[in-house]
């Protein structure tokens, strides 16, 4: 209930049923306690008042205001006494008064511990927030025992605190014979349902009755004789004795003054006093004398004041005095004069009729005159669907703006398009949605149309209004109904192409023999290449020949003979592409020697049909070969292919490593290692004192690079210290030479001499 009421709040869907307007978070409103449907305060007191006149209306001016009238509510006709009607604003649990507006709070609630006690009463109270609607069954857990109190006690809800054991119940009825035999129940048992013989209270008829009601009457009078002995009993079937005579004893007069003892078979006879009752008037008494039956009206003439207090009169006590001044007094209206004769001041409500239009715009207010604007229509008006099976009422002047009701009975209306029979779809106004049947119709290839109904499409119509100049408004399109014509077939049909590559499916309607957009791919008369077209047709010439033969549709050969040459043949085939094998090749080959030094023209035939020792003679120029060995000599063999041979047995000088002995050896053997030559005594002494020279001018350059650095070290320290102070004059440093310098010539001119010899 509070979610739905925070939602109703937010979308504005909370309704006044009275003023038929939306209930705001900040407006004074008032629930009912019977079906606590919310309505407008202001809305709900002119309500009360509007109903208690129009429950008053009927009454007489003496009437009016001595009998407290109940006023119901709008929606449940819950009644509520006139001290009832509510007067100021509450909150849902009626603590708190003008409860103020709190976003995070129910709507027109007070945010407090709502504390109403839970109907039907069980000694607890609501233990919610604020919040509208009823209290939720109370929650509480209690022990309690089931209806009969056989079974043991079990702890339940208190709203659920009564449980049946589903046992025989067993209390004795209210017959005193039998037991209930119904399961254990609330509340008291039910009546005895067997039937037996039972007697009335007076015992004279008998008759077969519910055990649960043994005492009965009869429609006989008693008639028993009663102890006077003159009057019989006229009672219907009593029980017990019949009593006394209604006669006997004391009797009074009609006027009670007297009494008298007589017989029961005498009347009482009158007084002859006065009767002195008291009239109808209240204040005189009757001046008959004692007499039987009712006294007569009150006939004394009395000074009777009128009801306004205006004029007073002499006239009979019975009869009322109203004078003729009529009220000027404003009725609660505040339009009209109350113009009532003889007014006592306490006007009544005004009992004209409102008569203004309402908002209906149809009906006039029925309510009596009052202040302020009208109720809304009370009368209601059926809104029907098409077909006026379906029915709703809504309250007059909103048939205008309702929707109509959804009516789920079907359509009835005959189909507007070929079929016999429409699609099945609900009652609606307007026009029937477009069947979507398949049309169905035959097409002229045999097949029938599979689209949906199209008898009934709307169509644009262009053209259909010339605009006068660029300042007219361009008007919406307008669309006719018309009935089309049936698309082409599109039943898919198996259709080969022209070149007979493949089959596939065509819609029937473009079913025709078509080019695929491959190669023909029909060998040609070449035998060696196919028809390089687009797909096309072929005549078959040959009802025999092969299917991948080209016909005279297919494109000529004009490509060059490309079937592969013999090996080592480079010449093409002298004639265009043909079938078969080609002619043999008689061109002169132009090639080079295996020394590559001659040019040798053989015929390419020869060639290419030569073992390899044939090629071998073939390529040979009979000359020696120009190559040159490893070792740097001519290859005496004839012009040859590969690589020469390594046997080269041209004699070379060999010398040992020192360059001194030397000897004249085959060059073959040179390079296969067979023969060395070796340094001897002399070679090597004359080794050993070169070595010694490079030692000593090493040894020599060390000590000259020692002595100069020495020299450069001395010069700076001098600098350093100042001890030279003629910056002009200039360091002499005398070097001494050392004894390689100056002996070196005198060693090294002989042992020059000696190599030069060897040499």
């Amino acid at each position: 209930t509070r979610q739905y009421m925070n939602e109703a709040f937010q979308s504005g869907a909370m309704t006044c049923l009275i003023c038929i307007a939306s209930v705001k978070r900040n407006q004074a409103v008032w629930s009912c306690c019977g079906c606590f449907c919310i309505f407008h305060l202001v809305c709900i007191q002119k309500w009360a008042k509007d109903s208690l006149f129009l429950v008053s209306s009927p009454l007489t001016d003496d009437d009016f205001g001595k009998k407290d009238y109940p006023w119901p509510c709008p929606k449940c006709r819950f009644e509520y006494k006139r001290s009832e009607t509510p007067s100021r604003y509450y909150c849902y649990c009626g603590k708190v008064e003008n409860p103020a507006v709190d976003p995070w709070l129910v709507p027109h609630s007070c945010g407090q511990i709502c504390e109403r006690e839970f109907k039907p009463s069980c000694g607890h109270k609501c233990l919610l927030l604020c919040h509208p609607g009823p209290c939720p069954p109370c929650p509480k857990m209690v022990t309690t025992s089931c209806h009969c109190k056989k079974a043991k006690p079990v702890p339940r809800r208190c709203s659920a605190k009564e449980w049946s054991c589903r046992l025989p119940c067993g209390r004795t009825l209210l017959c005193g014979q039998h037991a209930c035999e119904n399961p254990c129940h609330a509340g008291d048992c039910q009546p005895c349902p067997r039937v037996s013989k039972q007697r009335c209270i007076c015992g004279r008829q008998t008759a077969e009755r519910l055990c649960a009601s043994p005492q009965w009457q009869c429609d006989q009078v008693c008639g028993k004789c009663l102890p006077c002995g003159n009057h019989t009993c006229e009672q219907v079937c009593h029980a017990g004795p019949c009593g006394d005579c209604p006669r006997s004893g004391k009797r009074s007069c009609p006027c009670g003054k007297t009494k008298f003892t007589l017989p029961c078979t005498e009347d009482v006879p009158t007084c002859g006093d006065s009767c002195d009752k008291v009239l109808e008037c209240g204040i005189h008494k009757c001046s008959q004398r004692c007499h039987r039956g009712p006294c007569e009206i009150c006939r004394q003439e009395v000074e009777k004041q009128c009801r306004c207090g205006k004029h007073t009169k002499r006239m009979p006590c019975h009869k009322p005095y109203l004078c003729e001044t009529k009220c000027t007094k404003i009725r609660d209206c505040q339009k009209h004069q109350c113009r009532r004769k003889c007014c006592s001041g306490n006007c009544p409500p005004c009992d004209q009729v409102c008569g203004r239009t309402l908002g209906c715009r149809n009906h006039k207010c029925p309510s009596g005159c009052h202040r302020g604007s009208c109720n809304p229509c009370p009368e209601t008006v059926d809104v029907k669907c098409n077909c006026g099976k379906t029915v709703i009422k809504v309250p007059c002047g909103r048939e205008r703006t309702i929707k109509p009701p959804k009516c789920k009975q079907l359509c009835s209306r005959p189909p507007t398009c070929h079929h016999p029979t429409q699609e099945k779809h609900y009652c609606h106004f307007g026009r029937c949605p477009p069947c979507r049947q398949p049309c169905q119709k035959t097409l002229t290839c045999g097949h029938l149309c599979p689209v949906s109904c199209h008898d009934q499409a709307l169509v644009k119509q262009a053209g259909s209004h010339q605009s006068a100049g660029p300042w007219e408004q361009p008007s919406e399109p307008a669309f006719i109904q018309t009935a089309l014509p049936c698309p082409p077939c599109e039943v898919p049909i198996p259709v080969e192409c022209l070149g007979q590559h493949e089959v596939s499916p065509l819609p029937c309607h473009s079913a025709n023999p078509y080019s695929c957009k491959r190669f023909c791919g029909r060998l040609l008369d070449c035998q060696n290449h196919t028809c390089m077209k687009e797909c096309h047709h072929v005549t078959k010439l040959n009802t025999n020949a092969d299917g991948k033969k080209a016909g005279p549709e297919c494109s000529q050969c004009e490509e060059e003979c490309t079937k592969p040459r013999p090996a080592g043949c480079p010449h093409r085939c002298v004639l265009p592409c043909h079938p078969g094998d080609c002619p043999s090749c008689l061109q002169m080959v132009k090639i080079k020697c295996h020394c590559k030094l001659s040019v040798l023209y053989i015929e390419c035939l020869k060639l290419t049909c030569a073992d390899l020792k044939e090629k071998e003679l073939l390529i040979s120029c009979r000359n020696q070969c120009p190559k040159e060995l490893p070792c740097g000599h001519r290859c005496k063999e004839i012009c040859h292919s590969g690589s020469c041979p390594l046997n080269c047995s041209q004699k070379v000088k060999l010398r040992c490593l020192c360059k001194r002995l030397k000897k004249e050896v085959q060059c073959n053997k040179i390079q296969e290692g067979q023969v060395s030559l070796e340094c001897d005594a002399l070679c090597k002494e004359m080794k050993r004192k070169a070595h010694e020279i490079k030692e000593a001018e090493a040894k020599a350059a060390l000590e000259e690079e020692k002595r100069r650095q020495q020299a450069e070290l001395e010069a700076f320290e001098n600098r350093l210290k100042g001890r030279r102070k003629n910056k002009r004059r200039k360091d002499e440093v005398e070097v001494e030479q050392s004894s390689w310098q100056k002996y070196k010539n005198l060693i090294m001119l002989p042992v020059f001499g000696v190599a030069v010899v060897m040499v």
